[in-house]
């Protein structure tokens, strides 16, 4: 069984499948050793590990290579947030989505909001689903077999009526052949149930302190659990804690000590 073909069938299990959100090597390894079954990456992540702000600022090339990266040091499935999709028309996303399978990625998440002059807006939700469409079409026409999971956001952005405003836009997108749906900050059980129950596609939802525990959402029926970049914000917390005890202490005792 190919990782693509391994990839989708997580999607199927019982169990929920927790993604290690990654944004180099390093910590795509450190997942991997755990017993993690899949990868994906940060776009936000990645981008401050280059020193970007996040809305693709960094390069499409810059970030291939750290995806290429990360695919040679690991041999379970990636799946790669591609944010708007690098390109400002069908013809230059399918082209980014081509370069990602060459290098092994299994998917993507393309989102349906974009920043315009700094600030993340929500797309209209039929020229947005035109344009997936074409993607899709384009992908199939290269025979290129990719997990497209498109994250729609009006629980991100605060939109008013977020779940009825997401139910619009799955109905949308479901028809243009999407793989999986991916609806960030949603945190209530019963919206949750709601938009789990609207489709038979896999829902995909993202840490947040609100968020029920993995055995309740097992039960909602959600499909693919990631954590974004919080596990990133972390780690870095951390190490800013460290730097500042070791200047404190003036001693490196501070990171030999829990």
């Amino acid at each position: 069984m190919t990782n693509i073909q391994t990839f989708k069938e997580l999607h199927k299990n019982e169990e929920p499948l927790l993604l290690g959100n990654v944004w180099n090597p390093q910590s795509a390894k450190v997942y991997e050793s755990l017993g993690y079954k899949a990868l994906a990456t940060s776009s936000s992540a990645v981008a401050h590990s280059l020193g970007y702000e996040d809305g693709e600022n960094m390069t499409f090339g810059e970030y291939l290579y750290i995806v290429e990266r990360i695919l040679k040091s690991v041999s379970i499935p990636l799946t790669v947030d591609l944010e708007g999709g690098y390109g400002e028309n069908a013809e230059e996303i399918v082209s980014n989505i081509s370069k990602l399978a060459e290098v092994g990625a299994v998917g993507i998440n393309i989102e349906d909001s974009t920043f315009i002059d700094g600030i993340r807006e929500i797309e209209n939700a039929e020229v947005f689903a035109e344009k997936l469409k074409s993607i899709i079409v384009k992908l199939k026409e290269k025979n290129i077999d990719i997990f497209i999971n498109l994250r729609t956001d009006p629980f991100l952005l605060g939109l008013e009526n977020p779940v009825g405003e997401t139910l619009q836009r799955i109905k949308l997108f479901e028809e243009t052949g999407i793989d999986g749906i991916f609806v960030p900050c949603i945190t209530s059980e019963n919206d949750i149930e709601t938009i789990v129950n609207s489709t038979k596609i896999p829902v995909n939802v993202m840490a947040m302190p609100e968020l029920p525990d993995f055995n309740t959402l097992k039960k909602l029926g959600v499909k693919r659990i990631s954590s974004g970049n919080f596990a990133n914000g972390y780690i870095y917390k951390k190490l800013e804690e460290k730097g500042r005890e070791i200047i404190n202490d003036n001693s490196f005792l501070p990171i030999f000590t829990a």
